[in-house]
């Protein structure tokens, strides 16, 4: 795998020193380089529509692989269609289609990932932090946390794409790559994945739109279509316009913008609606708003009598305007979403719920690890208070539902704080991750 990445590289450089055009990918998609994909594939995977495991493909790998290949050189090769499949949104009685892809094309759409990862890397912006290596969203909501507290924001758009996986633009998403890929051969292969279909409840239905989440390369063909749609119209368009200052933080389709001036705030929501209208892309106008917020909000609205400056959520994180502990310096704080709070414990309850007949020891050691879970993602600073909140609900919904384990009530209050959490102690909160500090 390292010398087919090492070939991939000696390709760019080559396009970058001639019409920057990368060519002759398809050939890095070989049985090496899709039995290394294959080693590292979990097996624990939900199957496609043709339920073939890692396990069942493995056992004759060599001869799948080859096979695999030929088809591909032949140009016969074809994906199947993925499973739709749909599981609950944090919305209340919404659902999210999720496409699941038989196991073949699942090492295929890895290697066509891997491939475009080195393409594009390069070329991303440092503003994008989703579904990137050494990435994540705690350095998302770090960068904004700087970006308000350091730069001059006095305005934030707060902006959400509605269903954006589902309406990528296959067109204009095949223009992007050929703007920097050559190779025809493997843009009809990526071409061949957009057109496959959906299979659900046994129909066939067309996918004209759309990369489906679950597909291993749609996470990098959305930040390819964001890059131009989003970041680079941003970069060299909006910035350069503005006379204040404007900043861009992007996780895959979730993104927040600074301005300076309020008036170019409002230029850029307007040109933002027009800019994803052109890319088959349309703004949740429930959920995009222009608010208020920076070092002088509070003071400036307080002086207008408007109370105090609104909050804004991203990436689970709800926003506001604080202050030290010593109320000496503006700090913007974040805190954890009321609707994610909602929704986790909501999901603890029927966790709790459904599993209450299980033996003690066990419940608690899962309970445990989904407490772990939630301090590694919200355990970030200023957000002690909400976590020991989801503790204090955890412990309260483990009160109840073990007290249904059978007709007669089985803990006093007494006896479950000083019996039964001692002989098996929750996880305390933690403060996991610093957003302080530059």
């Amino acid at each position: 795998m390292i010398n087919e990445l090492l070939g991939i590289q000696y390709n760019i450089a080559k396009a970058n020193a001639t019409d920057g055009k990368v060519q002759n990918l398809a050939s890095y998609i070989n049985v090496g380089s899709l039995k290394a994909i294959h080693k590292a594939m979990d097996k624990n995977k939900a199957s496609g529509i043709d339920r073939v495991t890692k396990e069942e493909y493995g056992q004759n790998l060599e001869e799948n692989l080859e096979n695999l290949v030929k088809r591909m050189k032949s140009g016969s090769y074809s994906p199947n269609p993925t499973r739709r499949v749909y599981i609950p949104k944090e919305t209340k009685g919404k659902m999210r289609p999720l496409g699941i892809s038989c196991y073949e094309d699942k090492l295929v759409e890895n290697a066509i990932a891997q491939i475009l990862e080195q393409i594009y890397e390069p070329k991303f912006y440092d503003e994008s932090y989703g579904f990137r290596p050494n990435r994540n969203c705690h350095k998302a909501v770090k960068k904004v946390v700087e970006t308000v507290r350091y730069q001059k924001t006095n305005y934030v758009v707060e902006a959400d794409i509605r269903g954006f996986f589902d309406n990528v633009n296959h067109e204009w998403l095949m223009k992007m790559l050929a703007h920097d890929i050559a190779d025809r051969k493997f843009l009809g292969i990526i071409g061949k994945f957009l057109k496959a279909g959906i299979m659900e409840d046994g129909r066939y239905l067309d996918s004209e739109r759309g990369t489906p989440q679950g597909n291993g390369a749609s996470p990098i063909l959305a930040n390819i279509y964001l890059h131009y749609v989003l970041d680079n119209w941003f970069d060299v368009i909006v910035k350069r316009q503005c006379r204040g200052e404007s900043y861009l933080v992007r996780y895959a389709d979730d993104f927040v913008c600074c301005f300076q001036k309020k008036y170019e705030a409002e230029v850029f929501r307007q040109r933002l609606e027009e800019r994803f209208a052109k890319y088959g892309l349309e703004l949740a106008e429930e959920k995009t708003r222009i608010l208020e917020f920076g070092r002088f909000a509070e003071e400036d609205r307080k002086r207008r009598g408007e109370g105090k400056p609104e909050t804004f959520d991203f990436l689970g994180f709800t926003f506001y305007c604080g202050a030290d502990a010593k109320k000496r310096f503006f700090r913007c704080k974040v805190k954890t979403s009321r609707k994610k709070l909602r929704s986790k414990t909501k999901a603890m309850k029927e966790w709790i719920k459904s599993h209450r007949d299980m033996p003690l020891e066990w419940i608690f050691r899962m309970v445990n690890a989904k407490l772990r879970g939630h301090y590694q993602y919200y355990g970030v600073t200023d957000n002690m208070e909400e976590i020991c909140l989801y503790l204090h609900n955890t412990k309260m919904l483990l009160f109840k539902w073990l007290n249904r384990r059978s007709q007669r009530r089985s803990y006093t209050w007494e006896a479950f704080t000083k019996g039964l959490l001692r002989t098996f102690p929750l996880i305390q909160p933690q403060i996991r991750v610093s957003l302080l500090g530059r």
